[in-house]
C-alpha cells in the first residue's frame, strides 16, 4: 500500500510541480502520486508528457516564463514544487537561460507566495558556492555572483539570492533546496561525460583534484519530499553525497567494473589554460566537444558541499556512492 500523507486527513493534498519531465521532476512526481497526493504537472507540450499521466498525475498546459498561465493550475495546491530549470554547460544561449532559470523561478515563487500557497519549495543548487577551493562547505557559505564559473551557476545565484531568498525574507514559506551531483540510470547531464570518458579508457585526464558531491536522482527527490514534510520554512537544505575528486570517481568505477582507470592525469592548470584557448576560439563562432565551461571546472574545480542538515532535520539518509556509480555505469554500458 502507498504510504499516507504525514499531514492530516483534511488537509488540501495538491501538489503543483515544475520541472515534472525532467530528470528529478518525474522521480519526484512518481514518489508523490505513490504517496496519495493529488499532483498537477505544469508542461509545455502534454503530448510529450504522458507518463507522467500514466502515473496518476494531472497535466496543465503552460510555461514557467509566462506567469499567468500557471495560475489556474497552481490555484488551491497545498505545496508547490519548483523544479524546472535549464541545466547546461557551454550552452551559448545566455539569453534563454536567464528567462528560465531566474525569471522561471520570480514566475513561479512570487505567484506561489501571492496565491497563499502554505509551502513553497524551491530546487536551487550546490553551484551557487562557486568553486569551494576544497572546502567542504555547509548551507550558511557564500560568495560574490563575480566568483561564479558558469552562465549556469550565475543564472542559478541570481536566483536564489536575488529571487528565493528575498521572499523567504518576506515571510514567504519557502524552503530552498540545494542538490550536489545528481546521477542514476537516465542520467543525460552535462557530468556525465565524465562517466563516458572513463567506458572509453580515456589514457590521460584532467582534473583529478576537481569533484563534486554525487547522490542518486531517487534519493534526491526522497530528500525533496522530506524537506516539503518536516522542513523549515525560511531555511535552505544540501543534498549531497560523499565528497570525492575526479580521480576517486575513476577509482571507485574500476572497483565496480573491472575497467581499468585512468592513471596518467594532467594538472589542473592544463585544463585551465585550454579553457582560456577555446574560450578565445568560441568568441569567434568556432565550437569544441569541450566548452571552455566545461574545461574551467577540471581546474581543481570543487563542488563541495555537506548535507549534515538535511541528515539531522530531515532524516535524508543516501545509498552509498558505490551503489549509485553502479546504477549509472549500468545504465550508460547498456546504452553501448
Amino acid at each position: 500500500m502507498p504510504a499516507e500523507p504525514l499531514f492530516g486527513e483534511n488537509m488540501t493534498r495538491k501538489i503543483f510541480v515544475t520541472g515534472a519531465n525532467g530528470f528529478i521532476g518525474g522521480r519526484l512526481v512518481s514518489k508523490l502520486v505513490k504517496r496519495r497526493y493529488e499532483v498537477t504537472c505544469l508542461v509545455r507540450d502534454p503530448a510529450k508528457a504522458e507518463a507522467l499521466k500514466t502515473e496518476g498525475a494531472t497535466l496543465i498546459k503552460g510555461d514557467i516564463t509566462n506567469k499567468e498561465s500557471m495560475r489556474d493550475g497552481m490555484a488551491g495546491a497545498e505545496a508547490v514544487f519548483h523544479v524546472a530549470g535549464w541545466y547546461a554547460i557551454g550552452a551559448h544561449d545566455d539569453a534563454r537561460m536567464h528567462a528560465v532559470n531566474i525569471e522561471g523561478a520570480r514566475n513561479t515563487l512570487e505567484l506561489a507566495a501571492e496565491l497563499g500557497v502554505s509551502k513553497i519549495l524551491y530546487t536551487s543548487t550546490v553551484g551557487v558556492f562557486g568553486n569551494t577551493h576544497g572546502e567542504v562547505v555547509d548551507e550558511a557559505y557564500r560568495v560574490p555572483k563575480e566568483e561564479m564559473g558558469s552562465m549556469y551557476e550565475l543564472t542559478k545565484w541570481l536566483a536564489h539570492y536575488e529571487v528565493a531568498e528575498p521572499l523567504q525574507q518576506k515571510g514567504a514559506p519557502l524552503i530552498i533546496l540545494q542538490p550536489g551531483g545528481v546521477t542514476g540510470a537516465g542520467d543525460e547531464s552535462p557530468h556525465i561525460l565524465a562517466f563516458q570518458m572513463f567506458l572509453q579508457k580515456i589514457p590521460v585526464m584532467m582534473g583529478a583534484r576537481s569533484g563534486l558531491t554525487l547522490a542518486h536522482v531517487e534519493d534526491i527527490a526522497e530528500g525533496h519530499i522530506l524537506a516539503f514534510e518536516k522542513g523549515r520554512a525560511g531555511e535552505s537544505y544540501i543534498l549531497a553525497g560523499q565528497v570525492l575528486n575526479y580521480q576517486q570517481v575513476f577509482e571507485l568505477c574500476e572497483k565496480i567494473t573491472g575497467i581499468r582507470a585512468t592513471k596518467l592525469w594532467a594538472p589542473g592548470w592544463v585544463a585551465g589554460l585550454s579553457a582560456e584557448l577555446v574560450g578565445m576560439l568560441e568568441k569567434i563562432g568556432w565550437r569544441s566537444p569541450y566548452s571552455s565551461e566545461a574545461l574551467a571546472v577540471m581546474d581543481d574545480y570543487t563542488f563541495w558541499a555537506k548535507a549534515d542538515k538535511a541528515r539531522r532535520e530531515l532524516g535524508w539518509n543516501p545509498r552509498p556512492t558505490e551503489e549509485t556509480l553502479r546504477d549509472v555505469l549500468t545504465y550508460l554500458q547498456r546504452r553501448q
